[in-house]
């Protein structure tokens, strides 16, 4: 099965190269690329993408305020953000839009297949420095937290840990070697992380442990 992914980036020729990677490899496939984001709509509607590798600074709308409409109206399409910005302010705000991850643009074009694969597959990638940034974003009270929860989500020790990895940053593949376990049982257990915590993403889950407490 091809990964079906749409490019919404002005630079030409980052978005000719990258569409000229995406269908030159195998399982993957984009049926198309824009320079901006103003026909968004239309662009999802023809292409059916599983994926939108989206650009933040761009002509018209942003590609923070597309993935927020994106997230709205086709909730199963998973956004991937890629820029060159890696402060925290601009990945917060990807992020509580709805993207499912983060790249940057100087990660070689293998991490971008790599995240391309792992957003599909329901993971959130997100670069280490970015991952690192968005806790900085936390730790310096830029963010207004709620009071700490005393509901119990009934989450079991092992989904603790798993968690935890998640807020640092690792991927799935990290979490699957740090804690010993397959990759397929990581995803088991994230699925049940957002069952239980009623989110629909590890950007909500991660956002909602660190502002209750939870780890």
């Amino acid at each position: 099965m091809e990964i079906r992914v749409i490019i919404f980036e002005d630079n030409k020729l980052v978005r000719d190269a990258m569409q000229a990677i995406l269908n030159g490899t195998p399982g993957y496939h984009c049926p198309g690329a824009y320079p901006d984001g103003n026909r968004w709509e239309l662009a999802i509607q023809r292409s059916n993408p599983d994926v939108v590798l989206m650009d933040i600074e761009m002509p018209g709308l942003n590609g923070i305020e597309i993935t927020g409409l994106i997230a709205e109206k086709f909730p199963d399409v998973k956004v991937l953000i890629q820029t060159v910005f890696n402060d925290s302010e601009r990945i917060f705000q990807a992020l509580c839009a709805g993207a499912s991850g983060y790249i940057l643009k100087n990660d070689p074009p293998g991490k971008y297949l790599e995240a391309i694969k792992e957003v599909w597959d329901g993971g959130a990638p997100m670069n280490t420095t970015v991952a690192k940034k968005i806790l900085g974003f936390f730790s310096n009270k830029n963010v207004i937290l709620v009071t700490p929860s005393s509901h119990d989500y009934q989450l079991s020790d092992r989904e603790k840990e798993l968690l935890k990895c998640m807020i640092d940053g690792d991927d799935f593949k990290r979490i699957a070697d740090k804690l010993f376990i397959s990759y397929e049982t990581v995803r088991t257990h994230v699925k049940h992380i957002y069952k239980k915590l009623h989110v629909a993403s590890r950007s909500e889950a991660v956002m909602k442990a660190v502002q209750q407490g939870l780890i």
